[in-house]
């Protein structure tokens, strides 16, 4: 792989493999509460907001904290990777999908967003824009940026998202764990190390859940930011199907203000195209494939290398692969 090139993260298997997924699949149902969800080779561009992507051998929803322990478990013992996804908001994964098992924490109990005071207590599932809309009407200001970030709790711990000129982990007070024994603790946010669009304290590690602080002030001038915060988002970026940002900022450049200058916008291959609107966006059309998507991303990567010698990195997480390729473990 060049050095400038999209990593992808790949799943194990093959086809020979069918058999032992299928037992494992038989184990899953037998552990699993009656309140979770588990479905077979389920089509990720259903699941992803670029709406592309291949099939994932077993979906799974589970219910609760015990539930998703059962999951790890499981799926360590069987030597299977683990992918955890949010709203698939900054995800792309392969056109052959994911061998593997993909965890969303999309239940009820994940979605909770409890005020304490001037803490709010969240699921890992819940949305961004409910968390800032509780803080609203609680009172509690310093987390309006959280409104624009199309995701949820857990994905924006493991990506540090961040909106606004701001990021998840400058509101974070404690984070809520699961470990890759199934294990679960709580740490301070502050223990974990982070950088800009990346928490590696939690690599091989799922987030369960946080409190994030707020700070009290009135809800008309809450209102007032969280307005003004929309209308610069919808007036830069585009409408149609993306992942958010495609690209993290070089050291002191905008990805998107370099791709721009480099008269990149419009720029396509087959369905996928970059943005007009903001040329840090990629968008999908009806009929596109993630092998689009990929193409695009590295001829971005090769005329920015090329033109001004610097590297764009993905912003975004790319899973997936063809059969035989190494296995890892993922989650976040």
């Amino acid at each position: 792989m060049k050095e400038h090139e999209p990593e992808v993260m790949t799943g194990s298997g093959n086809s020979g493999a069918s058999a032992a997924m299928d037992a494992l699949v038989e184990r899953l149902r037998a552990v699993l509460s009656a309140g979770a969800r588990l479905l077979r080779d389920e089509p990720m561009s259903k699941r992803t907001t670029w709406r592309v992507g291949g099939p994932v051998d077993v979906w799974v929803e589970p219910a609760d904290e015990e539930d998703l322990a059962r999951v790890v478990r499981e799926c360590r013992e069987a030597r299977v990777p683990v992918l955890v996804v949010g709203r698939g908001s900054n995800l792309l994964v392969t056109d052959s999908g994911f061998r593997g098992v993909v965890v969303a924490l999309h239940g009820e109990g994940w979605q909770r967003v409890e005020v304490d005071g001037t803490r709010l207590r969240c699921g890992a599932g819940a949305r961004l824009k409910v968390v800032a809309g509780v803080a609203r009407d609680a009172g509690l200001g310093g987390l309006e940026f959280l409104e624009g970030i199309p995701g949820s709790v857990g994905g924006a711990l493991r990506m540090n998202a961040g909106a606004m000129g701001r990021c998840v982990f400058e509101v974070v007070e404690r984070v809520r764990l699961m470990d890759g024994d199934g294990s679960v603790k709580e740490v301070e946010g502050s223990r974990l190390p982070v950088r800009y669009r990346s928490c590696d304290g939690l690599e091989g590690r799922i987030a369960l859940g946080a409190v994030l602080r707020g700070e009290p002030a009135s809800r008309e001038e809450i209102q007032a930011r969280m307005q003004e915060y929309s209308r610069r988002r919808w007036a830069t970026q585009p409408a149609a199907p993306s992942a958010g940002c495609v690209f993290k900022n070089p050291a002191g450049v905008s990805a998107g203000r370099l791709l721009d200058e480099l008269g990149c916008k419009g720029w396509r291959e087959g369905g996928a195209r970059v943005s007009e609107v903001h040329a840090n966006f990629i968008v999908t059309e009806p009929g596109a494939t993630a092998a689009d998507v990929l193409r695009l991303i590295r001829r971005l990567q090769e005329h920015v290398k090329r033109e001004r010698g610097l590297t764009l990195e993905p912003e975004v997480r790319i899973v997936g692969g063809q059969e035989g390729e190494e296995g890892c473990w993922i989650a976040g």
